[in-house]
C-alpha cells in the first residue's frame, strides 16, 4: 500500500508579497520559487549548496535555497532577484556588472548579485580581497572573477562617495 501524498501548508512573505501554498514536505526552495512561483531568475545549478546559483535571502541572510526545503520558510521572509532588482535595491550594482563586462553567459549573475549585495551591506568598504573572499562560494564559468570583483569594487566605492 502506497503512503498518501501529504501536503504542508506555508505562509510567508516573498519579495514583500504574502504568499500561501500547500507544499511537498521534501519540494526545495528553489524549486518552490521556480515552479511554483514563476521566480526563474533563482538557478539551480549544482543542487548540492556549492555553485552559488541559487542563492536569495530568507530572513535578511543569504542562503543556497537548493539546500533549504520550502516548509522552513513558513513564516519568513523571502527576497529574490526579482525583489532586489525591482526595488532598486541593486540597481547600481546591475549597471557596474553591465559596465565592466561582469556577466556573460549570466548563470551565475543572480546569485553573484545576492552575494554581492550582502557583501556590500555587511562592508559597504569591503577591498578586493574581502570581495574575492566573500564571493567564493559562487562559480562562474565565463568571466574568469576578474571583471566581477571590478564592479563589486567599484560599487562599494561609488556608494561610499555618496553623499548620506
Amino acid at each position: 500500500m502506497e503512503a498518501p501524498i501529504v501536503l504542508v501548508p506555508i505562509s510567508l512573505q516573498v519579495n514583500g508579497e504574502p504568499v500561501e501554498a500547500q507544499v511537498l514536505p521534501r519540494l526545495n526552495l528553489a524549486d518552490f520559487l521556480r515552479e511554483h512561483l514563476s521566480l526563474t531568475g533563482t538557478h539551480v545549478g549544482c543542487e548540492h549548496g556549492v555553485c552559488g546559483a541559487c542563492t536569495v535571502r530568507v530572513n535578511g541572510d543569504i542562503v543556497r535555497s537548493c539546500l533549504m526545503l520550502a516548509v522552513q520558510t513558513h513564516r519568513a521572509s523571502v527576497e529574490t532577484i526579482e525583489g532586489l532588482s525591482d526595488s532598486g535595491e541593486i540597481a547600481d550594482l546591475q549597471a557596474s556588472f553591465r559596465q565592466r563586462n561582469a556577466l556573460q553567459c549570466g548563470y551565475c549573475t543572480p546569485g553573484m548579485l545576492m552575494t554581492a549585495q550582502d557583501l556590500l551591506k555587511q562592508h559597504p568598504e569591503a577591498g578586493r580581497e574581502q570581495i574575492r573572499e566573500h564571493l567564493s562560494g559562487n562559480y562562474c564559468r565565463c568571466t574568469g572573477y576578474q571583471a566581477i570583483v571590478d564592479a563589486v569594487e567599484a560599487t562599494a566605492r561609488t556608494r561610499m562617495e555618496r553623499p548620506s
